[in-house]
């Protein structure tokens, strides 16, 4: 193994040299445990850490330069080839040292290259492959330009069948190729739900690693939406929209600290096309109820200039239905909710790139989604005594409109600074949300014998709220010599939302608001940030890179009807570390650790009391703390399989919710608070494999121990429990281009917070149809045959003593139809995040 002293003794003193800085202003970066809680921080003394931080680390690095080797692919019309894969292999052994693929212009830039013999090898589908060798002194080196010519006897367009697994570890991240799936029928929650380590909460939350502490990126990108909106809207777009799952337990450093779970980038399909191309499709689903939804994306290239548009549109009509049971001192409390809401929903994204040159490109991007909704929601609830007679009856019938609207916009500028990999990027990001709720109440009260009891009770509520989201970051890459290459960037992001929660009860004077459910709730935050990432090349075999990120909150939660008002002020330090070893071409071994912070939403902070029925309401809490989180990651991999995963996460004052319940009045309010900890160990396994060249198998198995130690009012609460997961995927191909695909999948009873988790499951079966020479699709598939997917739990601490069963539509017949139109023959768009991600999630 060749590894260079130089490097890494300055990448040690690097770290080191900052710990020590670091624990001159009080913190200790070598501790293995970080520790939760806030610190106050003036803002002078926070500029100074950061900027100290980062001077080290360029000043420790600036001394070393590196040579570039450089090229340019071109057709036999002189025209660049776009995706061409390029190998650059050492001699006399001709190992491979890198390999990347050609940009928009057909060139290619390896970086870092260390003086010695090479080959170069280019290989593009139809073209005949390249191989040139070269001596490099180790200077900046601009090869010759290769012409690639075309195979003769080969179609003027190839159809290629892709053998990409339907699960790929990098060595980050875990891919879901979800287009090796049949999503007909299902939504884009149901689609992630599959992913390995994601699971669903009670109100249909997102769990990553059995932790709600979890950022969602679409394409990159953060949502701007609460759990709920964002839950609501991957349940109105299609899962045959999507393209892929990542997965990333582990992020580094340029990435949001946010998110004690990691993150989940979800990509979308037409995140693929460039060129003239595009796809259509509309879908027929009927389950207890109809639904029909259908979209399209289009992108046009032109090499200078680059439009996408995208848009999904639907009408959902389903049910929810909710049975909950209570024991309450000797008496027995049912309650039975049946919630029908009819949704229209839209979500369109339109954006385009201008490639001012090699160097330079400019991009905007417009977001938007609409989701009106109408619902009918009924409650009843009813009594029953120690010798089980009915005692008294409650029914309540609530109509709901709810409207949500959520708009943003991205401005991004990126420059090549020389031919080395020097970068400079810019993004600017504006998002306006706002939402209304309008509900009305009329709760009627009957005694045991079903006989009306006064008069029914009117009572309506209002709930507008607002978001606006500014942000804006800097990134800058520097590629330097002995394979180092270090980043560094800042960010700063504005918040501001606005909520008014006014509920109201219907007296012989008419409505009158009651204070004690109303709020008016202004809430301000400041994140300003600043990261820096060193990467270091030892060998072909070895790779290791650090990062540590700082960032620094600012806010204030004012509820204006109490004249309640909480500031806060800390700063936070995020180290993150990567090693990737390849032990030889086939196995590669993965290790990552870093130290996250979860901040609760901003709905949760708001001590308002919303009821949804006449005994169940949720309150938020302005005192809620940010949960910190250490999480160590381990993957082995077999050609990209995911063998085997081991990872551990531990999450101090992780944010649940917890209910109050009062046994006089039979109410139970849902409050957020802060657990003492929670941890998780996880061991996973998922590959494909064909049983014969006509079935195919791809399989997930995990198992987790879980443990929550905490005190739930003034009594000390601990649950463990060993859970585990399968699932498999059989898809057989048949002669004509049928395709048949059955799935099934298991989850064993677990724990989530407070809530003990009971066993569900979950069987699929579809049938695709290609045509029109693969350019249409119909698909045919029957989701959760035998209707055994739902949401089942047990809660018991204190006087709480609960169960729940959460029943949706869940089996549904769907047909769909998919047509894919223009050039097949496509390029790769570009991936852009934007400068809001630590905001994006928390409305």
């Amino acid at each position: 193994m060749r590894t260079g002293k130089t490097g890494t003794m300055l990448l040690l003193s690097t770290f080191f040299g900052v710990g020590i800085i670091l624990r001159g202003f009080g913190i200790n970066l070598f501790q293995a445990d970080f520790g939760y809680g806030t610190f106050e921080a003036s803002t002078q003394t926070n500029m100074k850490t950061l900027c100290t931080f980062l001077l080290l680390l360029i000043c420790g690095i600036a001394f070393a330069q590196n040579g570039t080797i450089s090229g340019k692919i071109l057709d036999q019309k002189q025209q660049p080839l776009t995706g061409a894969s390029v190998l650059l292999l050492q001699l006399p052994d001709s190992a491979t040292i890198n390999g990347q693929s050609t940009d928009l212009n057909g060139d290619f830039h390896f970086k870092n290259s260390k003086h010695g013999k090479y080959i170069v090898k280019i290989v593009m589908i139809s073209f005949i492959t390249i191989y040139k060798s070269f001596e490099f002194s180790g200077s900046d080196l601009t090869l010759p330009p290769f012409i690639m010519v075309e195979k003769k006897n080969t179609l003027k367009e190839v159809t290629i069948s892709s053998n990409i697994p339907q699960l790929e570890q990098k060595s980050d991240r875990l891919v879901v190729n979800i287009e090796k799936l049949n999503t007909t029928g299902d939504n884009a929650l149901e689609v992630l739900k599959k992913a390995p380590g994601v699971r669903l909460d009670k109100d249909d939350n997102i769990l990553y690693r059995n932790n709600g502490g979890v950022v969602v990126l679409i394409d990159g990108r953060r949502t701007y939406m609460s759990g709920a909106e964002l839950s609501n809207y991957l349940k109105n777009m299609p899962g045959n929209a999507l393209s892929k799952i990542e997965l990333i337990p582990n992020p580094p450093g340029n990435y949001d600290a946010e998110g004690t779970a990691g993150m989940i980038n979800i990509i979308l399909k037409h995140n693929k096309l460039q060129g003239y191309s595009g796809s259509a499709n509309a879908n027929l689903g009927y389950g207890k109820y109809g639904k029909a939804y259908g979209g399209f994306n289009f992108n046009y290239n032109s090499g200078k200039f680059s439009f996408f548009a995208r848009s999904n549109t639907g009408y959902y009509s389903s049910y929810n239905k909710l049975t909950l049971s209570r024991q309450i001192g000797t008496d027995l409390y049912n309650q039975y909710n049946l919630w029908r809401p009819k949704t229209l929903a839209t979500g369109y994204t339109i954006g385009t790139d201008f490639y001012a040159g090699k160097k330079s490109t400019f991009g905007v991007m417009f977001k938007g989604y609409n989701n009106p909704t109408d619902a009918q929601f009924t409650s009843m609830s009813n009594t029953l005594n120690n010798l089980g007679e009915q005692t008294a009856i409650v029914t309540s019938l609530n109509p709901q409109k709810t409207y949500t609207g959520t708009y943003s916009i991205n401005l991004n500028y990126s420059l090549s600074l020389d031919t080395t990999g020097q970068k400079l990027s810019f993004d600017a990001d504006y998002v306006h949300s706002a939402s209304t709720n309008n509900e009305n109440y009329t709760n009627t009260y009957f005694n045991g014998n079903g006989n009306i009891i006064g008069n029914s009770i009117d009572l309506r509520s209002t709930a507008p709220i607002y978001y606006n989201i500014k942000s804006i970051k800097a990134d800058y890459v520097l590629p330097l010599k002995n394979k180092f290459q270090f980043e560094a960037g800042v960010k700063s992001s504005l918040v501001n939302t606005h909520a008014v929660i006014a509920f109201d009860s219907l007296k012989a004077a008419g409505y009158i608001l009651d204070p004690k459910r109303s709020n008016d709730f202004v809430y301000e935050e400041n994140i300003n940030a600043a990261y820096a990432t060193l990467n270091k090349t030892f060998s072909p075999k070895l790779d290791v890179k650090a990062s540590l990120r700082a960032e620094q909150t600012v806010s204030t939660a004012n509820s204006l009807s109490r004249n309640e008002v909480v500031k806060r002020n800390y700063l936070q330090f995020f180290p993150s570390a990567f090693i990737t070893y390849k032990v030889n071409a086939d196995n590669q071994l993965n290790a990552s650790f870093s130290r996250r912070i979860s901040r609760p939403g901003y709905s949760s902070l708001n001590s308002a009391i919303r009821y949804t029925d006449p005994y169940t309401a949720i309150q938020g809490n302005p005192y809620l703390q940010p949960s910190i989180s250490q999480s160590y990651v381990l993957n082995y991999t077999y050609k990209s399989f995911q063998i085997l995963s081991l990872s551990y996460l531990k999450v101090n004052g992780d944010q649940s919710s917890v209910i109050n319940q009062n046994d006089q009045t039979k109410e139970s309010i849902t409050t957020y608070q802060n657990l003492g900890s929670a941890q998780s160990f996880l061991a996973t396994s998922a590959g494909t494999f064909n049983i014969k060249k006509w079935w195919n198998v791809n399989y997930q198995l995990a198992a987790s121990f879980d443990k929550v130690n905490t005190v739930v009012g003034a009594n000390p609460y601990s649950s463990s429990r060993l859970a585990w997961s399968v699932s498999g995927d059989n898809t057989f191909y048949l002669p004509k281009s049928f395709k048949i695909q059955l799935t099934g999948e298991y989850d064993s009873p677990s724990i989530n917070g407070l809530a003990r988790v009971l066993s569900s499951s979950q069987i699929d079966a579809g049938i695709t149809k290609t045509m029109l020479e693969k350019k249409l699709n119909v698909s045919f598939k029957v989701r959760d045959i035998f209707f055994q997917s739902r949401y089942r739990s047990i809660l018991q601490y204190n006087n709480v003593n609960t169960r729940w069963n959460n029943e949706y539509e869940s089996r549904r017949f769907t047909l769909g139809l998919t047509y894919n139109f223009g050039n097949t023959k496509l390029k790769t768009a570009r991936n852009r995040q934007n400068g809001s991600k630590e905001e994006e999630g928390r409305m």
